[in-house]
């Protein structure tokens, strides 16, 4: 879906992370669960893979969008038409945002609606079905990371950068550059402190930023700096998924 250019009138945007800021877990875990039980359960078989490129992450031999990469291609598949997936995503969504999104942090995007601001939600997590979440949750504004395509079928490689750290706040100034008033002011809420140089472009525009459900490593920046804090919910740990 296009982005809709932001009116002159609305020169506010609020900026949320998705995993463990608006839910109570990651989601991309959560994903691939559901693509396989309802895909393909076959490819349950193909876990050990995943598991070898785990390990090769934790040892420091591929990088988070490398490991993005590899367990799409042994559980989604190699080449999946994106008609599927979309269906899918949507599926997953459904039951994913009624299970785990946080009702204060939907109650923080009803506000920001209503006080005028666009809503847009930056995520590490694939587009794919970030987009299906984020409807859910009455988002419009979707800056997350990409897979590649050849014509109508989804690739497990990155079209450009993981999402994540430097990245999203590189990927989010695109957005704002493309969408936004020139000048807009940026609210950005988040948990992880790895969401760092997003929190700082926040603050460069004259924003408010939000440590929700912060990391420990956020929660000692946020004391350092006198940044507020919330917590809007119980949060369930992975030792397979972390932000």
């Amino acid at each position: 879906m296009p982005s809709v250019p932001l009116s002159a009138a609305r020169s506010e945007v609020a900026v949320y992370d998705l995993d463990r800021t608006l839910t109570d877990s990651g989601s991309w875990v959560p994903f691939l669960r559901f693509w396989v039980l309802r895909q393909a359960p076959w490819r349950a078989l193909l876990l050990p893979m995943v598991a070898i490129g785990g390990l090769a992450h934790t040892l420091g031999w591929r990088t988070r969008g490398q490991m993005k990469s590899w367990s799409h291609r042994w559980l989604i598949g190699p080449r999946v038409p994106a008609a599927q997936l979309a269906a899918a995503a949507d599926a997953f969504a459904d039951g994913f945002v009624a299970a785990h999104a946080l009702a204060p942090a939907r109650a923080a995007i009803a506000a920001d609606v209503l006080a005028g601001r666009s809503v847009v939600i930056a995520s590490a997590s694939h587009a794919f079905y970030v987009r299906a979440i984020a409807a859910r949750l009455g988002v419009q504004h979707v800056v997350a990371t990409q897979a590649r395509r050849d014509g109508d079928c989804v690739l497990p490689g990155l079209e450009g950068d993981n999402c994540y750290g430097a990245a999203k706040a590189a990927a989010l100034r695109r957005w704002l550059a493309n969408n936004a008033v020139p000048g807009a002011v940026v609210h950005f809420t988040s948990d992880h402190h790895s969401d760092l140089p997003c929190f700082e472009l926040a603050l460069a525009s004259g924003g408010r930023v939000m440590c929700a459900n912060p990391s420990s490593q956020l929660r000692a920046i946020a004391a350092a700096r006198g940044w507020p804090a919330v917590h809007w919910g119980r949060i369930r740990s992975s030792l397979l998924e972390r932000a």
